[in-house]
């Protein structure tokens, strides 16, 4: 008899979904003897809707199920151990069988999460077994001097995948050029937007190819000392860096003379950051590196030539460093073949939001919006009007429905006043208050602050100040414009790209959906109908049975009415939290 494997996905994602207890139940029935199945684990498969995923390798034939419970795995378990054959109405995906989810793969190219999800992540030999290590063997084995790795990179077009999309290749090149005994490279693993979730699960998925890519940097430009700035938030991603770390030292890719390359010494260590959001920013990360605060540095000098402990320092983020193992094995060449002719390769993107499939996806440059949020993440749910994605985190732009033909690339997306940052796109419907939402980011990017500059400190507060007035029905005349004023000082005066980015989502919203401004100003009127204070709650006669739930859930008796009569709402003591409209089993509340 065949023995059976089953793969649980042990990310972030599919532990909070419940996919340890379906781990813990699948070694439990192992011990038992029940079923002939071995058990084993990956990270992220980017089905994060699905979760708990489960892939079952069966006589050479793979099964991804989704959404299994500890009583479905079961039942999975005995269709395969006694018949070998896949229970259809759980399977997700399998090139042995059609789903309605293959949708979510089409279109998608996996260079950077090219082993997320398959391989184990705590098994370094899984990870050499599809090819890790072989991009620094090939360095090795080639005698390829830095030069010749930099112009790989500069010729694969590879730009930063951190935000700025500064080309990779020409970073480097400015690190090799500056001398010095003493070297950094630092992954940049502490960005604390969606996006981050894209950095966090490669972490989990594939620590390999990030220590891979981060080895191959040192050796171009000449560091001998590499640090992972990765945020305490992430327990899980840690562990399996401090895993990776241990057996790529052991293997010989880190240390002394590493591959028998002469003089190239390295190791590396990882950085806990406690997780703000400016040390995204290259300089204040180097400052908490060297335990001071996380705030940014006056440039020039660039880390490239004065960084960290004042030696030249190379920074790139995780999804960068990942790609670079591809790039050198593969070639540029082959790289180039995906993308735009500025914007090569591929982007990773957190989906998320009023999205139907939200998940982590990669797509090569060039697929249009569109594509993205109706093909991959399967339209809106409950059929509701798409209105907009906010593409760059907390400091990115909401882009509107009208211009979801745009495509994924750097210069596109900046031409819309968004940017395309480390891979957030979260996706709103018609129920989205654009005033709103660019209240909550703002809120986030005013927190996150670190206070150095007077325009970023004080100038965000008081635009935070002024959408909270307007969200609260007290808006006034001249408001807009106000922002617009703030916004352009606050970019100008800005040392930092927190405060440069800051008011991106009040920008877009107020260029692309200026009229809601208006209304929340002019009228007292939320069109989305999201603003609390903006609502007003109305009973329907006609439609109104007498029940009194409302009434009864009413938190402060602004209902009126007896048992089977028609009720009513007092305005002047409604305090318009919607409770009534919540509880209401008869459709008999308006709101507007």
């Amino acid at each position: 008899m065949s023995r059976i494997k089953a793969i649980v996905g042990l990310g972030s994602c599919g532990i909070a979904a419940g996919a340890g207890k379906v781990y813990d139940k699948l070694n439990e029935l192992i011990k038992t003897e029940k079923y002939k199945v071995s058990a084993d684990k990956t990270s992220c498969i980017g089905m994060c809707y699905k979760e708990p995923l489960v892939e079952i390798i069966d006589n050479d034939k793979s099964y991804l199920y989704g959404g299994v419970t500890e009583s479905i795995l079961e039942e999975i378990l005995e269709k395969h151990t006694k018949e070998h054959k896949p229970v259809e109405k759980y399977v997700v995906h399998s090139e042995y069988t059609e789903t309605e989810e293959d949708v979510f793969w089409e279109g998608q190219v996996k260079i950077a999460l090219r082993h997320c999800g398959i391989i184990n992540p705590e098994v370094i030999e899984e990870y050499e077994a599809k090819g890790g290590y072989n991009a620094l063997k090939k360095i090795a084995e080639r005698k390829m001097s830095y030069d010749e790795v930099i112009e790989e990179i500069l010729d694969s077009g590879l730009r930063g995948r951190g935000g700025g999309g500064f080309p990779t290749g020409l970073k480097w090149k400015f690190a090799r050029q500056n001398e010095s005994d003493e070297k950094y490279i630092i992954c940049n693993a502490d960005e604390g937007d969606p996006g981050a979730f894209m950095d966090r699960s490669l972490l989990e998925g594939d620590p390999h190819a990030v220590i891979e890519g981060m080895i191959i940097a040192a050796y171009a430009i000449g560091a001998n000392s590499g640090v992972i700035y990765c945020r305490a938030e992430y327990p899980l991603a840690i562990v399996r860096l401090n895993i990776a770390l241990q057996q790529a030292r052991k293997k010989g890719y880190l240390g002394k003379n590493i591959m028998g390359i002469d003089g190239f010494n390295l190791d590396i260590y990882i950085k806990e950051g406690a997780g703000a959001f400016v040390c995204g920013e290259e300089t204040a990360l180097i400052a908490s590196v060297e335990g001071e605060r996380g705030m940014p540095r006056k440039r020039p000098p660039f880390p490239a030539a004065s960084g960290l402990w004042k030696k030249p320092t190379n920074i790139n983020n995780v999804e960068t460093l990942a790609n670079i193992p591809w790039i050198i094995d593969k070639g540029a060449e082959e790289y180039a073949k995906y993308g735009t002719e500025k914007s090569k390769g591929t982007k990773v993107f957190a989906l998320t939001g009023k999205i139907n499939r939200g998940g982590l996806v990669e797509v090569p440059m060039g697929m249009t919006i569109h594509d993205i949020v109706f093909k991959l993440g399967g339209g809106i749910q409950d059929g509701k009007k798409f209105k907009a994605v906010q593409l760059g985190g907390p400091s990115g732009g909401c882009i509107p429905a009208s211009l979801d033909d745009t495509i994924v690339d750097y210069d596109s997306v900046n031409a819309t006043g968004a940017i395309m940052g480390s891979g957030g796109m979260v996706v709103m419907d018609e129920t989205t208050c654009m005033v709103d939402m660019a209240r909550f980011f703002l809120d986030f990017t005013q927190k996150e602050s670190c206070g150095k500059c007077t325009f970023c400190r004080v100038g965000t507060k008081r635009m935070l100040e002024i959408l909270t007035r307007i969200t609260e029905g007290e808006g006034k005349e001249g408001d807009i414009e106000k922002l617009e004023e703030l916004s352009i000082q606050i970019k100008e005066g800005s040392l930092c790209g927190l405060g440069q980015t800051a008011p991106n989502p009040v920008l877009t919203t107020i260029k692309y959906f200026r009229h809601e401004y208006e209304a929340h100003i002019k009228e007292k009127r939320c069109p989305a109908k999201n603003c609390a204070k903006l609502l007003t709650y109305e009973i329907i006669p006609d439609m109104c049975t007498g029940c009194t739930v409302c009434a009864v859930n009413c938190p402060v008796d602004a209902i009126d009415g007896e048992r089977k009569e028609i009720h009513f709402i007092r305005q002047d003591d409604c305090i318009n939290c919607g409770m009534c409209f919540s509880k209401c089993n008869f459709n008999a509340i308006k709101v507007y």
